[in-house]
């Protein structure tokens, strides 16, 4: 207990243990939920969502287990990065700022988990929508925390832009369509928002100091992470020539795994953001 008598929510060494208590109960509920729901039939009947991928499905109450399971990689990104997330010090300028944001970050990672698990699991039309529904959430976040950092705005107007970006991208999964490579236009709407936080994420490292020095090499790191994974999710297709429908690992298993990395890199690279100190004018060794 502390001197006035509230529990201490730190551990021994400093460290802020709520990040990781919010994850894990995220976890724990959204995991729960999404087993029950592929048990017992909650999110409707099977229409066949996901099938396109190479993995056949199976007669039990997993459909895809490969490409359901694979999707633990997310809950583990999402609990190292609240595990992180409890020492401000290390989050860098504005995480460090606004360390709600790095929970808030932890928790979405957690929750693309059991958002595609919800679709493999069941290949149900609403498992469908909940696995675009948590990708929207990660690449609005990363679109807005991007956004936020470039305009000076604060964690409202972060909220606000994630809101529109979700809302956005449901509403072009929603109408349907199909586009070449990445097939449901749905897929077309997560890769523009991704790209958006890419191009911003360039233009903030682009900036002259007074503005917080943008970590190189964990951003380059996780968009390398990522495109190896896309190159490997255009084999997992069911009409691809190497589609193994009936292994125990799929390609599509493999893009949740190496996402889940990304996911974890750019956090890393939000972390490493610091601030420029400028020479002095008063300084000796500035004057010399």
């Amino acid at each position: 207990m502390t001197f006035d008598g509230r529990a201490d929510r730190t551990a021994p060494s400093g460290r802020d243990l709520r990040p990781l208590a919010v994850a894990v109960v995220t976890a724990v509920i959204s995991l729960a939920l999404v087993v029950a729901s592929a048990r017992w039939g909650w999110l409707g009947p099977d229409v066949g969502r996901g099938d396109g991928f190479c993995e056949a499905a199976r007669p039990g109450w997993v459909r895809q287990p490969a490409n359901t399971w694979s999707n633990l990689g997310f809950v583990i990104a999402g609990l190292t990065i609240a595990w992180e997330a409890g020492e401000r010090d290390r989050l860098g300028v504005t995480l460090g700022a606004h360390p709600g944001l790095a929970t808030a970050y932890a928790v979405i990672v957690v929750l693309l988990g059991p958002g595609s698990m919800a679709m493999h699991a069941t290949q149900t039309d609403l498992g469908g929508h909940l696995d675009l529904l948590s990708m929207y959430l990660v690449s609005g976040f990363a679109l807005a925390y991007a956004l936020m950092r470039f305009v000076h705005r604060g964690p409202a107007f972060l909220a606000v832009v994630v809101t529109v970006a979700v809302v956005a991208g449901m509403a072009v999964h929603l109408r349907g369509g199909s586009v070449p490579v990445l097939g449901h236009a749905g897929n077309a709407a997560f890769g523009v928002e991704v790209l958006v936080a890419l191009g911003l994420e360039v233009a903030l490292y682009r900036r002259r100091p007074p503005a917080p020095r943008q970590d190189l090499w964990f951003g380059v790191a996780s968009v390398a992470t990522l495109a190896l994974a896309f190159a490997i999710w255009t084999t997992g297709m069911r009409d691809h020539p190497w589609c193994q429908p009936h292994t125990v690992i799929q390609q599509h298993g493999i893009w949740h795994v190496l996402c889940a990395v990304s996911a974890y890199l750019i956090f890393r690279h939000y972390a490493a953001e610091r601030a420029v100190r400028l020479p002095d004018a008063t300084d000796p060794a500035h004057l010399g």
